[in-house]
């Protein structure tokens, strides 16, 4: 009997060390994902876990709708998504800021938004955004990078540039020598 009760004890010690093991290596995982950036991902990764923090926290307290929690649940993810995305592709310890809406949203960043099957990555609409691309968590995610203001000004420079499309510059004449002028004679009255 007590050789049954030192195995089930020795069982449960092992069992208990290996799941100890697993939560320290998956710790590990994290801490080591969010080291291969700089300060500033690392610092932006971090405010969107504690964003998640805030809505699982309301969501406990039945602050929110499900649907609510949901949403945004999916949209930092897909803002973490991009954040990595980003840092991964430049190298860059630097993030625009982000802007993630889902298609019925994008009347929340545009008076006029634009189509979303006619968005095209890096493309700037209304001088304020660039269009990054999407990410699919659970709602399909449109995300932009809002411009800084030094970005518009100098985007609101360049259309004033371009001359409208209905105004159109009519072509000055071809210069001409006036040595190779000819003209013809002048009729005389026939009487």
């Amino acid at each position: 009997m007590r050789r049954k009760w030192y195995c089930r004890v020795c069982l449960l010690a092992l069992i208990l060390a290996a799941a100890g093991t697993e939560s320290v290596m998956a710790q590990r995982r994290q801490q080591d994902s969010v080291s291969e950036f700089g300060p500033v991902v690392t610092a932006y990764l971090g405010y969107l876990k504690n964003e998640q923090e805030v809505v699982d926290d309301r969501n406990s307290r039945h602050e929110i709708k499900r649907s609510y929690y949901l949403r945004n649940s999916n949209r930092i993810r897909a803002l973490r998504q991009m954040a990595i995305r980003i840092a991964r592709e430049t190298g860059n310890d630097y993030l625009p800021e982000l802007e993630a809406a889902a298609r019925d949203e994008l009347g929340n960043l545009f008076e006029h938004p634009p189509n979303p099957e006619s968005l095209l990555a890096g493309e700037v609409y209304n001088n304020t955004f660039r269009f990054l691309g999407t990410v699919r968590s659970g709602d399909i995610f449109y995300l932009f990078a809002r411009l800084d203001p030094y970005e518009q000004a100098e985007m609101m420079e360049k259309e004033k540039r371009k001359p409208a499309p209905d105004d159109t510059v009519a072509a000055p004449p071809p210069a001409t020598d006036s040595t190779d002028v000819t003209s013809r004679p002048r009729r005389v009255g026939t009487p």
